[in-house]
């Protein structure tokens, strides 16, 4: 049972009737799996057919006004200039000293209208940042409240997509603004599991219903409900950053190799001085990937060591791999530390075998 403070996806009911474990995820009342098979059993499905997941967990803002996307530009990491409308661009909203408050998906409708997803727990922060900075005639809104997400990943997508009604064929990172049964959604390119896939963002009182479009449009292809159990296997197998995990107020996007989504030729954004000045000094730790060649199961927070014993790095995520059916690590490495070298993990005092290894750890379709 939750308790009063814990908030509910407006799909709450679809997941309990299902009979989904429920967990505590960054205040949310969320499915972590489902009865039948759980975590191994939907991420399969994802890889090779086809899953549902709820995320409306995650945020919602709302920034519009003449200069909204000029605005953003100069707060936000990436560059805004780089893509065009219809496009939705990975960005990073960070502090002064180049810690991460959040990372986030800006969709670009017009040079006035843009609209945020950004994580559940960091929604209010972001939007706080951004209403205290904006411009007269910008206006920054929290709508959180407003819209459901629905993401439908893997390899049968497109065909459970159009069985239900919705649009497909558009490219990676784009979305488009519709009506489904007369109701206003918007479908976007985008996923977290490596696997194509489509987001859904639809009205709260249209939810249940878009839901139970898309589970009976996947049956055929015996698709799966899928809980964030899974969507953490499958984005940790991409090598994919986690908020609070591998990118933090103290895991800059230096550290954390997210460095391709900041426009280090603009002229300012939030933290533009000290992430410019640590990737100068090529001296912090790096993210990086770990292949457990011995027994044993990687948690945030274990120890990386060297064959002398000593620490190299931290796990900042770690899991049993459905797919390569062993377990894998994301790490903060020294910058000695290359791919190949063998290494140990400390799992509960027992040192556990792994090779250095670039991300992702599988092969995914989700640029194709």
């Amino acid at each position: 049972m939750s308790d009063s403070s814990t908030k509910t996806s407006p799909l709450h009911d679809r997941h309990t009737a299902l009979g989904a474990k429920m967990a505590d995820f960054s205040g949310w009342s969320m499915p972590i799996e489902y009865p039948g098979g759980g975590v191994v059993a939907e991420h399969t499905a994802v890889r090779e057919r086809v899953g549902i997941f709820d995320v409306s967990h995650l945020g919602n803002a709302q920034v519009s006004g003449p200069g909204a996307k000029d605005f953003l530009n100069r707060c936000l990491t990436n560059d805004l200039e780089r893509i065009e409308p219809g496009k939705a661009q990975y960005t990073m909203c960070c502090d002064e000293d180049g810690g991460v408050v959040d990372d986030l998906i800006a969709y670009l409708r017009s040079e006035d209208d843009v609209f945020l997803i950004p994580n559940a727990a960091n929604t209010a922060e972001v939007v706080r940042r951004l209403q205290e900075a904006a411009p007269e005639g910008v206006t920054v809104e929290n709508v959180h409240e407003d819209f459901a997400i629905l993401a439908v990943q893997g390899p049968r997508v497109d065909e459970v997509m159009e069985a239900a009604g919705l649009p497909v064929g558009h490219d990676y990172m784009s979305f488009v603004d519709t009506t489904w049964r007369d109701r206003p959604v918007t479908v976007c390119r985008t996923g977290y599991t490596g696997e194509r896939g489509y987001e859904v963002v639809c009205r709260v009182e249209d939810a249940e219903q878009v839901w139970d479009a898309l589970v009976e449009a996947m049956a055929p292809f015996d698709g799966l409900p899928c809980g964030l159990g899974s969507r953490d296997t499958l984005r940790t197998e991409m090598g994919y950053a986690l908020h609070g995990n591998e990118l933090s107020r103290e895991i800059t996007p230096v550290m954390g190799r997210t460095g391709w989504a900041v426009g280090w030729k603009k002229d300012t954004f939030w933290g533009k001085e000290a992430l410019t000045a640590q990737r100068e000094a090529k001296e912090s730790r790096l993210s990086g990937g770990l292949l457990v060649t011995g027994r044993g199961i990687p948690r945030a927070g274990c120890a990386v060591l060297d064959a002398d014993g000593t620490t190299i790095g931290e796990v900042t995520s770690g899991t049993f791999s459905p797919t390569l059916k062993q377990g894998i690590a994301l790490a903060l490495l020294d910058r000695g530390v290359t791919e190949g070298d063998e290494v140990s993990i400390d799992v509960r005092g027992r040192q556990v075998a792994a090779q250095v290894k670039k991300p992702p750890f599988v092969e995914g379709g989700a640029s194709s």
